[in-house]
C-alpha cells in the first residue's frame, strides 16, 4: 500500500485494528484537513507530464559517480559509441557504457602547467572543451588563467600549448566554440583584462575576422551552426544568442532573442575599418509568443537543430526553448528556410534609403570583398525589420508550460506503424527530464507530455545532456554522476494493456502481457492509433479491477483512505455506494487523493472505490471495504494514537504553511 502523506497515519494491512477517535478538543487534524484541501486546490495545469518516474537503471551499468563534486563540466559523446568523456577540474573522466556489463571509469589527469599562482581556484585547470580530432580528442581548459589545449590519445594527454580563444580564462564565462573542418570559430575573448566586449570570431582559417563592437549589446551566446547551402559560396554561419533590449521602456522585456547570419566565405572588407571584420553580419529577432493568451517568451535558453531526413537544408527544424520573467517556458519551432528568407528579403531597421548593391548580408562568389558602402550600411543598421516567426499557420509556440526548461534535444523516430514522431527531451531547473511527443504532421502537430524522468540517484541540476539516436540513449551528468537513460523506458508504465497504450509513448507497445519497447520485440506490437482514446485499441475493452482490501475499524473512528495519483492528467474520485465523497482534479499537488473521514458512523461502513477518469478512460485504482469492529480499545493504544497524531501534526504544519505561502 502507498505510504501515507505527512500528518496522517496509515490504514495498515488489511483487517488492521484502528484506535478510537481522538478527543474533540484536539484540533490539529481538522486544521490539517483544511490546509491539505487548500493545497490540493492549487497546482500545475494538465499540460505537465502525465507520469513521473525515477530511473533506477541496472546496478553498475547506468549510473557512475565522479567521486569528488565537479561544479563545472563539459560532456562529449560520439553517436554510436559506448564511450562518454566528461571534462572536470584538472581531469577528464572516460566512461565505457558497453552493453550487458558494468560501466568502467578511467581518469586522465590534466593539471595546470603554471608553477605558482595567487589563489587555489586560479591554479585549477577547468576543462571547458572536448572535441573529436583525428584519432584522439582535443582537450582545452582554463589552465590557471592561461587557456591551453592538449591532445588526448589512448588516455595519454600531450600539451599543445597556449591557445587563446579555445578556452575561457574562467569556467563561469559564457563561451561557444564551433569547428568546421580546418576552421574554428569562437566567442571567447583573447585578452583577460581588455577586449571584454563579446565578439564572434574566426580564430582559425584563411583570415581571422571578428564582429564589430556595436552590433550586439552584452550578448549571451547559445548555439552556432554551419549551413551548407545550394552554392558553396553561399554557405552560412548562423548563431543564436540573447542580448540586452535596446528599448529601455520600463514595460519592455530586458532581453531580446536573436539569430545572426554570417557568410562562411566572408573575406573581410576593402577599407582599414572593415578589413578585419565580418562584413556580412545581420541579426533578426526570434519571436516566441502566444497572442491568444497574451504570453511572451523573450529569453532564449537553448537551441537544437533537427536536420531534414531528405537532406533539404531549408527544412531543418530549429527548436528553441524560451522563458519569461516568471520562469515559465515555451518551445518554438522555426525552419532554416524561413530564417534564410528573412535575411535575404527584409529591409534594415532604421534605414530608410535605397539599399546598396550588393545588399547587406549577401554572400559574393569568387572570394570577392564586400564593398565599403555595403559594409557601412550593415554595420550601422545590423538588424533586419522582419522578425523570424515559428512555423505553422498560427505562428505560435509548439507548447508552453509552467515548468522552467533549460536544455532540449529532439529525436525523430518511427513508430511500429511507420508514423513519424518528434520526441523532445527537456531538462528542468529541478534536475528532471520531461519527455514530450510531437506528431510529425507539420501543419497540425499534436503535442503530448508523456513522462517526467528523474535520471540520477541523487537529485541534482543537470549540467549537460547528449542524445545518441543510434544507441537510443540519453547521456546526462550532474556535478556528482553520469547517467545513461534509455529513450524506450517502457517498464515505467503500469496498468496492463490500457496503461501501456494510454501512455501514448511511440517507443512502447503491448505484446504478450507486457509493455515492451518496439525495438526489442521480435514481432509487431500493439500501439495506440487513436491519440484521444488509445485504450480502445486493447483486446479487453475494460481495464482490470483493483484487488479488494479490507480493514476493521471501531465506530466513531477518524481515519483516511489514500489513492496514489499515477496519472497527473486524470481526475481521481473516491466513491462510496453511489455517492462521490472526494474528487481530486489534474494538477492536485499531493501524490495521493485523500479521503478523510472524521467520524465513522453506521452509514459510512462498506465499499469505497477510487476511480481515475481520463477522457473516456475509466479505471478502478483502489477498492476498500471498511468493516465494523466491536469492543473497547485500550487506553495504551489510544495514548499512542494521540502522541503519533500530535507529533505528525507538529512536523507537517511548517511544511504545509510554507507551501501555501509560496503558492
Amino acid at each position: 500500500m502507498t505510504p501515507p502523506p505527512p500528518g496522517c497515519a496509515s490504514l495498515g494491512a488489511p483487517r488492521a485494528r484502528v484506535p478510537s477517535p481522538l478527543a474533540r478538543s484536539e484540533l490539529p487534524l481538522r486544521l490539517l484537513l483544511l490546509l491539505w484541501t487548500a493545497a490540493a486546490s492549487q497546482g500545475h495545469p494538465k499540460n505537465g507530464p502525465r507520469i513521473s518516474a525515477v530511473w533506477k537503471g541496472h546496478a553498475g551499468q547506468d549510473h557512475v559517480d565522479f567521486g569528488p563534486a565537479e561544479p563545472h563540466t563539459v560532456l562529449f559523446h560520439e553517436p554510436g559509441s559506448s564511450s562518454v568523456w566528461v571534462g572536470g577540474r584538472s581531469k577528464v573522466y572516460v566512461f565505457d557504457f558497453s552493453k550487458d556489463r558494468n560501466t568502467s571509469m578511467r581518469t586522465v589527469n590534466i593539471g595546470s602547467t603554471k608553477g605558482s599562482c595567487r589563489d587555489k581556484q586560479g591554479c585549477e585547470n577547468y576543462i571547458t572543451l572536448l572535441e573529436k580530432q583525428g584519432e584522439g580528442l582535443l582537450v582545452c581548459g582554463t589552465n590557471a588563467r592561461r587557456p591551453s589545449c592538449w591532445t588526448l590519445v589512448n588516455d595519454t594527454a600531450e600539451l599543445l600549448g597556449e591557445r587563446r580563444g579555445y578556452a575561457p580564462f574562467s569556467p563561469d564565462e559564457n563561451s561557444l566554440v564551433l569547428f568546421d573542418g580546418s576552421e574554428v570559430y569562437s566567442t571567447i575573448r583573447k585578452q583577460e583584462y581588455n577586449g571584454k566586449i563579446p565578439r564572434f570570431r574566426r580564430i582559425k582559417g584563411e583570415i581571422e575576422l571578428y564582429t564589430s563592437d556595436t552590433v550586439m549589446q552584452n550578448p549571451q551566446f547559445i548555439k552556432a551552426t554551419i549551413v551548407h547551402q545550394d552554392q558553396a559560396y553561399d554557405d552560412k554561419i548562423y548563431y543564436f544568442f540573447r542580448e540586452d533590449n535596446p528599448d529601455k521602456n520600463p514595460e519592455a522585456p530586458l532581453n531580446v532573442s536573436r539569430v545572426a547570419q554570417l557568410c562562411r566565405g566572408d573575406q573581410g572588407g576593402e577599407s582599414s575599418l572593415s578589413v578585419s571584420k565580418w562584413n556580412t553580419f545581420l541579426k533578426a529577432m526570434l519571436v516566441c509568443s502566444d497572442a491568444t493568451s497574451n504570453k511572451n517568451f523573450n529569453r532564449l535558453q537553448d537551441v537544437f537543430l533537427l536536420p531534414d531526413p531528405n537532406g533539404q537544408w531549408r527544412d531543418t527544424r530549429v527548436y528553441g526553448v524560451f522563458s519569461n520573467p516568471w520562469n515559465y517556458s515555451a518551445v518554438c519551432v522555426y525552419s532554416l528556410g524561413d530564417i534564410d528568407k528573412v535575411f535575404r528579403t527584409s529591409s534594415l531597421k532604421g534605414y530608410h534609403s535605397d539599399l546598396p548593391n550588393p545588399r547587406p548580408g549577401k554572400c559574393l562568389p569568387d572570394r570577392q570583398p564586400i564593398p565599403t558602402e555595403t559594409f557601412q550600411v550593415a554595420d550601422s543598421h545590423p538588424e533586419v525589420v522582419q522578425r523570424v516567426e515559428p512555423v505553422g499557420p498560427l505562428k505560435t509556440p509548439l507548447f508552453h508550460s509552467k515548468y522552467h526548461y533549460q536544455k532540449v534535444v529532439v529525436h525523430r523516430m518511427h513508430a511500429s506503424n511507420g508514423e513519424t514522431f518528434h520526441v523532445l527531451y527537456l531538462t528542468t531547473d529541478k534536475g528532471t527530464i520531461h519527455k514530450v511527443v510531437e506528431s510529425g504532421k507539420r501543419e497540425h502537430s499534436l503535442v503530448f507530455s508523456i513522462l517526467e524522468i528523474q535520471p540520477f540517484r541523487h537529485p541534482a541540476t543537470i549540467q549537460a545532456m547528449s542524445l545518441d539516436a543510434d544507441r537510443r540513449k540519453l547521456y546526462v551528468n550532474s556535478q556528482w554522476e553520469v547517467s545513461q537513460v534509455p529513450l524506450d523506458l517502457c517498464e515505467v508504465y503500469s496498468g496492463g494493456c490500457h496503461g501501456c497504450l494510454m501512455a501514448r509513448d511511440p517507443y512502447c507497445g503491448w505484446n504478450q502481457d507486457r509493455c515492451v519497447s518496439i525495438y526489442s520485440s521480435p514481432e509487431p506490437v500493439l500501439q495506440s492509433i487513436n491519440p484521444a482514446e488509445p485504450h480502445k485499441g486493447c483486446p479487453n475493452p475494460k481495464p482490470e479491477q483493483a484487488p479488494l482490501q479490507k480493514v476493521s475499524l471501531a465506530q466513531n473512528s477518524r481515519y483516511y483512505l489514500s489513492c496514489p495519483m499515477e496519472s497527473r492528467h486524470a481526475t481521481y474520485s473516491w466513491r462510496h455506494e453511489n455517492s462521490v465523497e472526494q474528487s481530486c482534479e489534474p494538477g492536485h499537488q499531493s501524490p495521493n487523493c485523500i479521503l478523510f473521514i472524521e467520524n465513522l458512523t453506521d452509514l459510512q461502513y462498506g465499499h469505497y472505490y477510487c476511480e481515475a477518469q481520463e477522457g473516456s478512460y475509466l479505471r478502478e485504482a483502489q477498492h476498500w471495504e471498511l468493516l465494523r469492529e466491536d469492543g473497547a480499545v485500550t487506553s495504551h493504544l489510544l495514548g499512542r494514537a494521540r502522541a503519533l497524531a500530535t507529533s505528525l501534526w507538529l512536523g507537517v504544519l511548517p511544511t504545509l504553511t510554507l507551501g501555501l505561502l509560496v503558492h
